[in-house]
């Protein structure tokens, strides 16, 4: 009788012990769940003391705990620029404007490390070019697109902001200053 009982209790503790540490896990999850992160990332471009352009991107994004791989919020603005490959070919499509991806975690103690991946293109002028293969060579503009990429990561308080990084174009003189905010939405 005494047997019966200790096996009974036995089962009974290994039934329920996964179900007891579930709970206690879910709680636990329950108790710090993950932050939404407003970001907002500008770009502003000068020529010497002239401001070309300010240009905001805001997102959110989830940040999660260390060891856990965060998901990418990405954005993309642009446009499509034709330009040739020449008689035969045609024409190629390129993208031109900005791309932006983003994740975030949770290192703890109020802190989110943001990792950045920025590329941004315009188009600033164009060039005569000639075509090939033809009797009477006759001249068309071809844009010329200018190029900035950046991989960062900044770590960020709640309402921080951050200019991280500040490049200029070696042929146009053009500055570009990326700069970040970082907001936990409660």
């Amino acid at each position: 009788m005494k047997i019966a009982r200790l096996a009974v209790a036995l089962a009974a503790g290994w039934i329920l012990v996964p179900h007891l540490f579930a709970q206690e896990k879910a709680s636990a999850e329950s108790k710090n769940p993950p932050s939404i992160l407003k970001l907002q990332v500008t770009i502003a471009e000068q020529e010497g003391d002239k401001k070309v352009a300010n240009l905001p991107y805001t997102f959110f994004l989830r940040a999660n705990e260390p060891g856990r791989d965060a998901s990418w919020a990405k954005l993309r603005m642009g446009s499509r620029v034709p330009v040739s490959v020449g008689k035969e070919h045609g024409w190629q499509y390129l993208d031109v404007g900005t791309s932006i991806d983003a994740r975030a975690s949770a290192p703890g103690e109020g802190r989110f490390d943001i990792y950045l991946n920025l590329e941004r293109s315009w188009i600033e002028g164009d060039v005569m070019v000639r075509a090939v293969s033809t009797v009477e060579t006759p001249q068309y503009k071809e844009p010329i697109i200018r190029q900035f990429k950046t991989e960062l990561t900044v770590t960020m308080h709640d309402g921080q902001t951050i200019q991280s990084t500040q490049a200029t174009d070696p042929l146009s003189g053009r500055v570009l200053t990326l700069t970040v905010t970082m907001n936990v939405m409660k």
